[in-house]
């Protein structure tokens, strides 16, 4: 069975989320930008309405997978 996603807001959408599986199964959503700037947390509470950090992920070209 697969993992399910977290509700994750803004986070769903932004180029900086990525989600981190554990060996219980849960997943969590890690924010990348937090990496590079102490002032975004690791994995931010959800599900994230607001972020200054916000980017969306680039549209994929059309024909191509995601």
């Amino acid at each position: 069975m697969a993992p399910s996603r977290p509700a994750a807001g803004l986070c769903d959408s932004c180029l900086h989320q990525r989600l981190v599986p554990n060996t219980r199964g849960s997943v969590f959503s890690l924010c990348e930008r937090s990496r590079t700037d102490p002032a975004y947390p690791r994995y931010p509470r959800l599900p994230v309405l607001r972020c200054p950090g916000y980017r969306p992920e680039p549209s994929p070209a059309p024909g191509r997978p995601r």
